[in-house]
């Protein structure tokens, strides 16, 4: 890697950082289109390289939430016991099943697209505002079980393994729509993220010892995206309260969307 190349990659992921931050997603949704399509990075390298963005970026948010205390809470355990055995499982998947970059793009477009299109419909028309005069406004959705949350995080583990972005972008907005308040679900699911990028990256590296080619991650890019991703998000962190919740949700709707088609429109071509 060239001093321009980590540079480019710093700068990606100060922006992304601080885009996404306000809205307690991982930036690692966005900056994987970055490495494939500006930085070069190969496939399936860029899989673990995102995940080591996820490692590098997250302690932030992590060490503020432990400070208040609300990450020992039995949802955190329960995202983790799904989401570490997933995303070994979908860094198999990725490296022998899915190396190809034309099917990988696919998938990118399959998730990125209706998780944006669902921010997007969800912050303009909100669950309950178009309740009729007179009538009783519906109830919200009752709370998952441990069970279904355990076997929600495994299947998002695995696709984030397969992804490289942690699961737990998925498992935020996924969980907050089934009625779970958003201060429950915004701890566990960041350290879900960060535990499970852990488990990813070094599951790669392992796999990297097969022989395979660009399996294991670009530790210099990853590192250098990483600590742009520290600087941005405590910067995005900084601006939420200044920040309308409406324009975040659909500022980040209508990039999820945005990528999502644009690789859908490359994998179909």
């Amino acid at each position: 890697m060239d001093w321009s190349t980590g540079l480019l990659g710093f700068a990606a992921g100060v922006l992304i950082a601080a885009v996404t931050a306000p809205v307690g997603v991982s930036g690692a949704v966005f900056l994987l289109p970055v490495q494939l399509s500006v930085l070069g990075v190969p496939s399936p390298a860029v899989t673990p390289t995102n995940l080591l963005f996820n490692v590098v970026a997250g302690p932030g948010a992590l060490l503020r939430y432990r400070r208040y205390g609300v990450l020992r809470g039995p949802l955190t355990r329960l995202l983790i016991a799904g989401t570490l055995p997933g995303v070994v499982l979908g860094a198999a998947v990725r490296v022998f099943a899915v190396p190809g970059p034309a099917v990988f793009r696919l998938l990118v477009a399959v998730l990125l697209l209706p998780l944006g299109s669902w921010l997007c419909v969800r912050t303009l028309r909100p669950a309950g505002t178009t309740t009729p005069k007179g009538t009783t406004p519906p109830k919200p959705p009752p709370a998952p079980s441990p069970r279904t949350i355990t076997a929600l995080a495994l299947a998002v583990g695995t696709v984030g393994g397969v992804y490289g972005i942690g699961g737990g972008s998925i498992l935020g907005p996924l969980l907050v729509g089934r009625g779970m308040p958003v201060a429950q679900v915004a701890p566990a699911a960041l350290a879900s993220t960060f535990l499970t990028s852990v488990a990813g990256a070094g599951t790669y590296g392992l796999l990297a010892l097969t022989g395979g080619e660009d399996i294991a991650p670009h530790w210099l890019l990853g590192l250098a995206c990483g600590l742009g991703g520290l600087l941005g998000g405590n910067l995005g962190a900084r601006l939420q309260p200044r920040l309308p919740e409406t324009f975040a949700r659909l500022l980040l709707g209508a990039l999820a969307t945005g990528v999502g088609a644009l690789y859908a429109a490359q994998a179909l071509t």
